[in-house]
Parts: C-alpha cells; sequence; structure tokens
C-alpha cells in the first residue's frame, strides 16, 4: 500500500476524476490499481480565485516499491490498535471518574480488555442532561449537577463534537473508528477538520454507553467523588456520594479499588480542592480567558472564500487566528463555530459562562469563535495552585451581575468595544446567545491588560480577516472555561503521588479537546491494563 498526497482537484469534480489524476500521477492505467480509498480531505483557499479540494489517498497496486521515488507518494505504515485482554475475574474493578470523552474511551478500552469498569458521573445520562440545559436555556433554572458541563459527554457534548486536534497519536484512528461505529458521519475519518455536530454527538454517546455496558461497564449517573482513602501512597477505596436524590439525605459508600482514573473536566471545581486537600500534588497551569465574537457566517465565507462563498460544495466556512503582543502575552480565536449559536454553559449558581456550538449542517445565521487572551499565574494574584479557578470565578460572577443578574449574558458591539462605550442597540449582527444578552460595557467585567489585549487582538486579526473588527460584530462574556486552570501531577506511569489515581484528560491538564482527550483516556486504560498484567 502506497499513499499518494497532494492531489488537488476543481471543487465541483467528481469522484472518478480522483481515480484519473492518481493514475497520471503514477502514470499507470486504472487496470493497475488494485483499490483505493480517500483517507484525507482538506481545502485549499489561499488562492481565493482557485480554491482546490486536497487529498491524500491509498492505494493498492502491483509492484508499489517503484513508485516511491515519486514526488507526493510515500508508503503507508498501517498501524492497528490492538486491545490487550486480562482476565475478567479481577479482585477489585477499576473505576473511572467522569464521564467526558477521556472517561468514556478510557471506559471503552477497559472494557474491551474485560476489566468491566465502573464509571461514576456527577451528572446525568445525555438524554436527561439534554432536559436540564433545555430548561435553563429557556427559563434560567440551573441544575448545578447536569448542565453544559456536566454530565455524560463532558463539556464537548455542547461545542460542535469537534474532532481537531494537534497531536499526533496512533490512538486517533481508535477514537474516530468508534464514533463512526456509534453512529457518527463517516467523513469524519477523512476530513481535515472533523465534527460530528451536537445534534449528532447526543445519538453516538447513547450508543458508546449501551456497547461499554454489553462488555461489561456499569455507569452510575448522579454519584459523585467526595474523597478516597491510601495507605502507604497507594488508593485503597474511593468515598461516593449518590446525589440523585436531591430532596433526601445523600447516601455516602465506598468503593475498593486499585485504580481509579480521574477524568472530571475542566470545570471541576470542587473535586479539584478535595482533591487537593488529601495531598494530591497539583499546579496552578496557564490558560485563557475571554470573550465570544459572532459575525454573520455569510460575512465569513465571502472572506474566506472569495467568489465561491456561495458554492455548495464548500460549506461553512472556518478561520483560525492568532497574534501575538507586544505586552508579550497571545491573543487567539478558539473552537471557531461556523453556522452555530453561543451557549450559556454556566455550572455554578450566580455566574455567567459562554461556549459555542454548531449542530451538524452548520446552517444557521452566525459564526462564532472564541477570542481569548493568554493569562499565567502570575495574574492570579496568589501562589494557590487553585488560584486560577478564583479568577475564573470573579469573571464569571461579575459577567452575572453585568448582565442583569438572571444568567443572560453581557454583549457589547465590537465598535463600541474599541471605543469605550456601552452598547445600547444592536445591529447587523443579532447575539444568539441560547439564555439572553443584555447591552453592555464589558470592560466593566474584565480586568483592563484582557480589555486592552482583546482590542489589539482585534484590530491585528483585521488585517487578516479585513471587517474582522467590523462595528456591527459582536462580543459576549465571558469565555472562561477553554481550558483547564489547574495540572495534576503524574509520573512516567501515569500515576499521581499516590499510586492507583490516575489523572487524566482535560481537567486533568493533559488534553486539550475531545479527540485529545479520548486519546489521553486510551493511554490511562493501558497503564491500568498493563500494570493489572504485571502485579496480577
Amino acid at each position: 500500500m502506497i499513499r499518494v498526497n497532494n492531489i488537488k482537484l476543481e471543487i465541483d469534480h467528481k469522484q472518478e476524476d480522483i481515480n484519473k489524476k492518481v493514475c497520471k500521477i503514477l502514470k499507470v492505467s486504472s487496470k493497475d490499481i488494485k483499490s483505493l480509498y480517500v483517507v484525507k480531505k482538506s481545502i485549499d483557499a489561499r488562492d481565493k480565485s482557485k480554491i482546490k479540494f486536497v487529498y491524500s489517498v491509498d492505494v493498492a497496486i502491483k509492484n508499489e516499491d517503484k513508485f516511491l521515488n515519486l514526488k507526493d507518494v510515500s508508503k503507508v505504515e498501517k498501524y492497528e490498535y490492538i486491545t490487550k485482554v486480562v482476565s475478567k475475574n479481577l479482585n477489585k474493578r477499576p473505576v473511572i471518574v467522569g464521564a467526558g470523552p477521556a472517561g468514556l474511551f478510557a471506559a471503552l478500552i477497559l472494557a474491551e480488555a474485560g476489566c468491566e469498569p465502573i464509571i461514576i458521573e456527577q451528572g446525568k445520562d445525555v438524554e436527561a442532561r439534554k432536559k436540564d440545559v433545555d430548561i435553563f436555556w429557556k427559563t434560567g433554572k440551573l441544575n448545578i449537577n447536569s448542565n453544559v458541563q456536566f454530565g455524560e459527554g463532558g463539556a464537548g457534548a455542547f461545542s460542535d463534537g469537534k474532532l481537531t486536534t494537534g497531536i499526533k497519536d496512533i490512538r486517533i484512528g481508535k477514537v474516530l473508528r468508534e464514533f463512526v461505529e456509534c453512529g457518527a458521519p463517516e467523513e469524519i475519518l477523512i476530513e481535515q477538520k472533523p465534527h460530528i455536530g451536537t445534534d449528532n454527538l447526543m445519538n453516538v454517546l447513547k450508543e458508546m454507553r449501551k456497547k461499554i455496558i454489553s462488555l461489561g461497564g456499569e455507569f452510575r449517573f448522579m454519584h459523585k467523588l467526595s474523597g478516597f482513602k491510601e495507605k502507604n501512597n497507594k488508593l485503597q477505596y474511593l468515598i461516593v456520594e449518590d446525589i440523585s436524590k436531591e430532596d433526601e439525605h445523600k447516601r455516602e459508600y465506598e468503593i475498593e479499588t486499585d485504580y481509579a482514573i480521574i477524568a472530571v473536566g475542566h470545570s471541576a471545581r470542587d473535586t479539584f480542592e478535595m482533591l487537593y486537600e488529601n495531598k494530591l500534588k497539583i499546579e496552578a497551569k496557564s490558560f485563557a480567558v475571554g470573550v465570544r465574537i459572532e459575525h454573520k457566517q455569510s460575512f465569513i465565507n465571502k472572506s474566506q472564500y472569495g467568489e465561491f462563498a456561495s458554492s455548495k460544495h464548500l460549506g461553512s466556512a472556518e478561520y483560525k487566528l492568532s497574534t501575538h503582543l507586544g505586552n508579550g502575552r497571545t491573543v487567539y480565536t478558539f473552537c471557531m463555530c461556523p453556522g452555530g449559536v453561543v451557549v450559556a454553559a454556566a455550572s455554578e449558581k450566580n455566574s455567567v459562562v459562554v461556549n459555542g456550538m454548531s449542530y451538524y449542517k452548520r446552517d444557521l445565521e452566525n459564526a462564532n469563535s472564541a477570542l481569548l487572551v493568554s493569562i499565567n499565574p502570575n495574574d492570579f494574584g496568589s501562589d494557590h495552585p487553585l488560584a486560577g479557578t478564583l479568577f475564573q470565578k470573579k469573571l464569571e460572577r461579575d459577567a452575572f451581575v453585568l448582565g442583569g443578574s438572571d444568567y443572560n449574558a453581557p454583549a457589547q458591539l465590537v465598535g463600541d468595544f474599541l471605543r469605550d462605550t456601552k452598547t445600547e442597540k444592536f445591529g447587523n449582527v443579532i447575539p444568539s446567545y441560547t439564555r439572553g444578552v443584555k447591552a453592555s460595557n464589558l470592560r466593566e467585567c474584565f480586568p483592563d491588560f484582557i480589555v486592552e489585549s482583546l482590542k489589539q487582538g482585534i484590530i491585528s486579526m483585521d488585517k487578516k480577516i479585513k471587517g474582522f473588527s467590523s462595528y456591527d460584530a459582536v462580543l459576549t462574556g465571558v469565555e472562561s472555561r477553554s481550558s483547564s486552570p489547574i495540572k495534576i501531577f503524574r509520573n512516567n506511569s501515569l500515576h499521581s503521588n499516590i499510586k492507583g489515581i490516575i489523572p487524566c484528560g482535560e481537567g486533568a491538564g493533559y488534553a486539550g479537546g475531545i479527540t485529545s482527550a479520548a486519546v489521553d483516556g486510551i493511554k490511562c486504560a493501558e497503564e491500568v491494563i498493563n500494570d493489572q498484567k504485571k502485579f496480577g
């Protein structure tokens, strides 16, 4: 098998054109090709007058080695993820804390290996969770255990299901194939920037749960980790609280286990506090905060695709921007949602948090993206390992008050923001925030250094996308949960300073996004399997 890269075709090409192009590059007849399939598809829009689709394909052909000296042709290294099998008769079942992408993939690998994992999740299953989120968006009634941050699927369940990642790991193929087997669109296997869509992701999560259960896994929703006990720096058991009956006395119980994969996500602040109080090594880390910026999707399409903006072959355009400022900070866009909405993502009372989301078709009126400013522990005002969470909380509570203290979000026109003027009325771009907005001056909920950095960033980005700083673009705040504010120590074997406790995923500081979190979950499950095989 060989891989032919950099196959460029017109945007209105047909499938047979890919085959013809490959034959031309290899100088062979179509009869010589045993098999051919696409492994990657992307768009080259650098020249707006000549937008192209770019493919990589894997080809099986006779005498493959003789083609390896051709430009853009390489040998294919095929990696298949092989599940390691251990005995099902384990004395103590491993436990996964958190049912986000890291926790789910850790559970899947352990279940496939016969380990019968227990998954505890403080939120609800995705069906019940969606009902709670809808109620919050409509009425402002927040369930602090079941919301955009907490519940089956984690925060990624309400942010488009983006699968883009900067990591390179053979486990990514396993992640994508599992999603497809559970109902995700097959094109995620080849798209350069794959996404499932929040609407599709709901069903994918249900199917993953069914698969894990069929393999011996057990889900305990509305069960929360409240403590653990160790002896000689080795985990003995977990203390779990059943919070499913809110109006009754909450029941605590213990789970004896040798392994707990802690995959709680970036917003589990009370769990961070509990782990710190129980002497887990935690340090503050850099992250980023800012706002969501919205433009008309038609404007983004025009800016990225030029005369091809209305082409049915291209879909809704995306962008990714970054600028380094003279003050040493970086301003960048993150989690861009074409044809999407800005969502109310609070998980604590009296706070406002925003995020972005698209459905699979990405066909709504506005495009939105996080617009973030890098911050570091020196900005937190304290050297406490959890100081970053307090920094986040202050921003979120100030935004709550500025938005009217009813979970509406403060929003401002870009033009007014650049001029330090309170917005009175929105114009061409209508804010899409799912709870509602209040016209405001965002300076009132941000430190000066964030405001000035955002201003400089917007002006700089306008040089890359002309009109990015247009007066009627909308800013909605605050985006404060872009990544975890902490990092939990783990050694080369992935254990924390207490053997058996394995920090995992984005919340622990080892991932950023669905795919990298899922990959980290697989790695942590592999460690449990290997450790069990080693010591029986």
